[in-house]
């Protein structure tokens, strides 16, 4: 478990690390406002501390140690508690498919004067925004804890879109693949992406959910003077979902036009194969007749009743394709 905390106001502001809960507590800033960051809580035990302090209801502690929780928004008595999904993709544009996404749960609870957030494993980086209060820049410091928990939810909303940024470039790959029949592992790789678009959507539909319960921001713990910004947030999750209904649509067009070259090489096949059938037709037709074992038949006992057979034979073949060529049937 790693832990560190922040304790910040308008004057100034410090970083600690600690080993344990206890200890870290001690740094709290009971004057200004305070930033607690629990990465990989393992149980509920090493969180006793944090509990009792802040009096979190023990089916809000399970909800963090659950890694497979739902997003969802809940408020309580003294604190707000949401969780959600951070979204990470390692991407090779020379390769043009994106990795597997990474999901990491990430729970953020917020009183009046602290902001408590629990990731799991190797979450999202918040140094940029530690950066912003230690060195004073922007807003943070003069704001509450409510905005410091839209500024956690926005970094980490942001990150979904450099995920859709990601498969964006895969599909871009995907479209000028889409005409070349003889890409065999197109349709898997299309398969594979409309799947990812799939989990991702599952992750940011209930956080949209959670957004709308929170609005308008009657709550005690958020400033109504922060209502814009969580409506913007609300909005940034929107184009999330209509972005990937749109990567989606584009999926099936491509599968599509895909799909379309595929057929059309196909029938390409098929013309060539029924008009080399067609020509045959005739052909067959003389050879079988000369094949009949008949003792009287006048043109076996000619002299050039051969070559007069395939002279013939090769006649109607030309005739056929120059007729096939002048219909434009070839």
């Amino acid at each position: 478990m790693e832990l560190s905390i922040i304790g910040y106001d308008p004057i100034g502001a410090g970083l600690k690390t600690a080993d344990n809960m206890e200890e870290l507590l001690k740094y709290r800033n009971t004057e200004g406002f305070t930033w607690i960051q629990v990465k990989d809580a393992p149980d509920m035990d090493q969180l006793l501390p944090l509990i009792d302090l802040f009096g979190i209801h023990p089916l809000t502690v399970e909800d963090i140690l659950d890694t497979e929780q739902r997003p969802k928004a809940e408020e309580f008595d003294n604190y707000l508690f949401i969780t959600f999904k951070e979204v990470f993709f390692t991407f090779n544009p020379q390769e043009g498919n994106p990795g597997e996404p990474d999901f990491r749960q990430l729970s953020l609870i917020l009183t009046k004067d602290t902001v408590i957030t629990f990731q799991q494993g190797d979450g999202m980086s918040f140094d940029g925004l530690r950066r912003r209060i230690l060195n004073n820049i922007g807003r943070t410091r003069r704001m509450g804890a409510d905005y410091l928990g839209y500024l956690v939810m926005d970094t980490a909303v942001d990150a979904y879109f450099l995920a859709l940024d990601a498969l964006g470039g895969a599909l871009e790959n995907f479209e000028d693949r889409a005409l070349n029949e003889d890409d065999r592992d197109l349709m898997p790789d299309l398969q594979r992406i409309k799947q990812i678009l799939l989990k991702i959507r599952r992750v940011v539909w209930p956080l949209r959910e959670s957004l709308t319960a929170l609005l308008p921001t009657d709550s005690d713990l958020i400033n109504a003077e922060l209502e814009p910004f969580f409506k913007d947030l609300h909005d940034n999750v929107i184009q999330a979902l209509e972005t990937i209904e749109s990567y989606r649509e584009i999926l099936s067009g491509v599968m599509e036009v895909h799909l379309a070259a595929l057929s059309t090489r196909m029938n390409k096949v098929m013309k060539v194969l029924t008009i080399i059938s067609t020509i045959f037709i005739p052909l067959t037709f003389i050879v079988g007749v000369y094949g009949m074992n008949f003792a009287f038949m006048p043109e076996l006992k000619h002299p050039y009743a051969y070559p007069i057979v395939w002279g013939i034979m090769i006649l109607i073949a030309a005739g056929m394709l120059i007729f096939f060529k002048r219909r434009h049937w070839m």
